[in-house]
């Protein structure tokens, strides 16, 4: 006699004594081996619906996958395949009207499935699948004869119709897996009318559970272990005639059959990698939900997500069986796992939307207290057959609003109108109105509830995008907030809702004009630091798209940097801006910034409308924050209406941080006196080579040549490139000031102001002799010449050539360095300096990216990078 167990599972050691302890322990070993081989031999269904079966590749496939699963009992669902029952269907429309055309029909539908049979079979069983497909062929040709002499069809006719595509599928599928595991594994076919019973109701089909796990043990020994092929779709009703599950019935089989074999996961396979977190047709970044909640399932199968139905998740959730959906063209991809309980970070799940809906409101006074009236509404709709999606009633009980189907509108409109006929007449309810074209989005997931602040972020982004919202609701359990749009706005809703939630504030869509050197140089940069930005600081930058003069490059996800010359010169897209400009502006990414690397004042009267619509500017180009003053006013208007950020640091000494330290400076509360200084590399380098030894003219063309003036050098001799970078600077201390309001040496002399380039260049030599005596007048005093800018807090500005000091500061620069000093009350007795390179496109694009990466940081709720 071996000694018992206590109530926790402890041995009781004192029998011990007394016995033969061996026999005890390899007792008590086998028993725990057995417990251990029940719990791993649990079984596993599968599931592959039409598009994984669509023709004899896909079989194959499937039987790849099913042959590589551990070899444990095993249950394999079959829907129809791809597109079968459609066909099948199409037979009794042409049947119901008369048309003997079905035939046709019925032999195309046999040659597709002889075909596909005869890749996949061979002798004995291929005859014996044919013979079979032959005896339904002849009770659907008696079938569908019937129905062309009645010119109708029942339900139950349609149904028996209808389910030959799972027999034939399974079969197919079974005589393959026989053909490829038989001699491991015993394969067998089970058809569902054999093993599932329900009745219909008003809430659709519902399983008899006691009389099906009867069939199901009738059809499977205990103790089977190998692969049970079942078809989807079709059951027995409870009197013994065929019935369907209805679409997508194929998935509620297989979640029958999981709970009638007690299995503990559900895989069902399809064409995509999981539930996706959106529509990927409408949300381009949609993205895999590796886990949810049952109840995170139920409310996205509601509201349109198509790779699971609600009604399938019933069993599931009765049985705690595991659901996990996953792609037969990705098998290792592990898909999305729905279960009781899922633990994560992300508190929305899935944003989603179902269309085609109309909102009827119910209007008036007289409803206000009055007990009784929301349930006249919902009994008459109920009589006549309307299913309400969604109800909203504000709390002042003057009106309730619910969203129906469109093609039932009308019905309910006049199911309301007849039920409170009275009321109408009365005057005590005002109206009754139908609103066509809406739609329903809906954000869900567990993590909403008792977290503040996931409404308020929902109708942020709504109204960032302009979406005007007619109707909300929101259950008690918090894990669903729906809202009613116009159908029109349903996409733009679902990208600005997901993008809100789904990806990060740093996600920023760029568009970038102007390819040249400063504009490729800044790609460069780019492409070199996307991955460190990303990977440091969570900042993805997306580069969408390139124009230049002529052409353009658009990237639907992103532009690929390393390849992008060649490949915005293989580009056939004349250059729109427009396109361009609605493409960088896209619906479903959070932030949108135009970067313009060009001198162009077309460009530049852009940026008004661009900021306007809440796409953010950064740019070198100075025309637009020098131009007339009243655009300058209407650039700052339009980034407070949209909510946009425009930076133009290096429209003024490249990277430096010249506008940048006279903001710091004004916020702080110091007071600016003046501002003084050298602006411009190209003319820095002019007088700090020039020491009247070599022609001026000469120095010149040597710059010209080497790269440190622009191609025709009047634009920087001209003086105004520094005029420019001067109105910017005072347009920052607050003054309104314009070009033309103060003096500007040109240095170009008068004669050839209107010449070509080349004439200029050439005549440039007669006037040597001018700025000889000017250079040899300054060193008569100990001094140098300087093309220098100046400006004082009273608006007095001036641009020309100074004599300075050789002690000064600016006689003692870098050939092309920038220098800018402030005088200011903290800084009255020892001016602020700031000097380095201000020009050159290493710098400058520099400068481009840093203000870039200041608008990520903006972006991100004000922290920095």
């Amino acid at each position: 006699m071996l000694p018992s167990a206590t109530t926790s599972g402890a041995i009781d050691f004192k029998k011990l004594q007394t016995i033969d302890i061996l026999p005890y322990i390899i007792s008590r070993f086998v028993r725990q081996v057995s417990v251990r081989f029940v719990a791993v031999n649990k079984w596993k269904i599968h599931k592959f619906g039409g598009s994984s079966l669509a023709d004899a590749a896909c079989y194959q496939r499937v039987a790849k996958i099913i042959s590589s699963l551990p070899q444990t009992p095993t249950g394999v669902v079959v829907s129809a395949m791809g597109g079968m029952t459609n066909s099948l269907l199409a037979l009794v429309d042409l049947a119901e009207q008369g048309d003997s055309g079905h035939a046709e029909e019925l032999r195309a539908i046999g040659a597709r499935y002889t075909e596909t049979a005869s890749q996949l079979v061979s002798g004995s069983p291929l005859v014996g699948l044919l013979d079979s497909w032959s005896q339904d062929e002849k009770q659907l040709v008696e079938l569908l004869g019937a129905m062309v002499a009645t010119t109708s069809a029942s339900q139950r006719s349609k149904d028996i119709v209808a389910g030959f595509g799972e027999i034939w599928s399974a079969k197919l599928l079974a005589a393959l897996l026989n053909q490829e595991l038989g001699l491991q594994r015993a394969v067998t076919c089970i058809d569902a009318r054999e093993v599932i019973t329900v009745r219909q109701g008003d809430l659709g089909p519902a399983v008899n559970w006691n009389v099906s796990r009867s069939k199901m043990a009738r059809q499977l020994k205990q103790g089977f272990d190998g692969v049970a092929v079942m078809t989807g779709f079709i059951a027995m009703d409870e009197d013994g005639l065929q019935t369907t599950l209805g679409r997508n019935g194929s998935d509620f089989s297989a979640a029958i059959l999981a709970a009638l074999t007690e299995a503990d996961e559900l895989d069902i396979w399809t064409d995509v990698d999981g539930v996706m977190s959106a529509d990927p047709r409408c949300v381009p970044d949609a993205q895999i939900i590796h886990s949810l909640s049952y109840n995170e399932a139920m409310e996205l199968a509601y509201f349109g997500a198509k790779v699971i139905h609600p009604q399938t998740l019933g069993p599931a959730i009765d049985n705690g069986i595991s659901v996990v959906i996953r792609n037969s063209f990705r098998p290792d991809h592990p898909g999305s796992r729905i279960t009781a309980v899922v633990a994560g970070d992300h508190k929305i799940k899935g944003i989603t939307a179902v269309g085609g809906m109309a909102l009827i409101n119910l209007e008036g006074a007289g409803m206000i207290g009055v007990p009784g009236t929301a349930d006249r509404l919902f009994a008459s709709l109920k009589d006549a057959g309307v299913s309400v999606a969604l109800i909203s009633q504000a709390s002042s009980e003057h009106s309730i609003c619910i969203a129906v189907p469109a093609e039932l509108a009308e019905r309910a409109r006049n199911t309301v109108c007849l039920a409170f006929a009275e009321e109408l007449d009365d005057g005590q309810i005002q109206s009754v109105d139908v609103t066509a074209d809406q739609s329903i989005i809906a954000v869900v997931g567990d993590g909403m509830a008792g977290s503040p602040g996931i409404a308020a972020r929902f109708f942020a982004n709504l109204g960032r995008a302009g979406i005007n919202v007619r109707a909300i609701a929101q259950g008690s359990s918090e894990r669903n907030i729906s809202a009613v749009v116009d159908s029109q706005d349903v996409t733009r809703a679902l990208r600005a809702v997901h993008s809100g939630f789904y990806l990060s504030a740093k996600t920023i869509s760029v568009g970038i004009i102007g390819a040249g050197v400063v504009g490729s140089t800044l790609l460069d940069q780019i492409q070199q630091q996307t991955q460190r930005l990303h990977e440091k600081f969570g900042l993805d930058l997306r580069v969408r798209a390139i124009a230049r003069s002529s052409r353009m490059l658009l990237g639907e996800r992103r532009i690929e940097l390393d390849d992008w010359r060649s490949n915005l010169d293989n580009s056939e897209m004349q250059v729109d801006f427009g396109a361009f400009e609605a493409h960088v502006h896209a619906d479903h990414l959070p932030h949108a910034v135009i970067i313009d690397c060009t001198a162009d004042d077309a460009i530049a009267e852009r940026y008004a409308g661009w900021l306007a619509r809440g796409i953010h500017v950064i740019t070198p180009n100075k025309k637009a924050f020098s131009g007339s003053q009243s655009y300058y006013e209407s650039i700052r208007s339009a980034a407070a209406e949209g909510g946009s950020h425009y930076f133009y640091e290096t429209t003024v000494g490249a990277a430096l941080p010249i506008i940048k330290t006279i903001r710091d400076l004004v916020d702080t509360g110091d007071r600016i006196h003046s501002i003084k200084g050298i602006l411009s590399g190209t003319l820095a380098y002019l007088f700090n080579v020039y020491d009247g030894s070599k022609p001026f003219s000469e120095i010149v063309i040597e710059a010209r040549s080497s790269g440190y003036t622009e191609p025709d050098p009047r634009e920087d001799l001209s003086g105004m490139d520094v005029a420019r970078k001067l109105t910017i600077l005072a347009r920052e201390l607050g003054q309104t000031i314009e070009i033309g309001d103060f003096p500007v040496e040109n240095l170009i002399p008068e004669a050839l102001r209107d010449s070509t380039v080349d004439e200029f260049l050439e005549r440039l030599a007669e006037y040597d002799d001018e700025m000889l005596h000017a250079y040899q007048s300054a060193q008569a005093e100990g001094k140098q010449l300087r093309y220098i800018a100046t400006l004082d807090a009273d608006g007095a500005a001036n641009v020309g050539l100074q004599r300075v000091s050789a002690k000064d500061a600016f006689s003692n620069m870098q050939l092309t360095d920038n220098l800018v000093q402030f005088v200011s009350d903290r800084y009255a007795q020892n001016p602020l300096v700031i000097q380095g390179p201000g020009a050159g496109p290493q710098v400058t694009a520099g400068g481009v990216f840093g203000d870039l990466l200041k608008l990520a940081s903006f972006l991100n709720d004000g922290t920095s990078l």
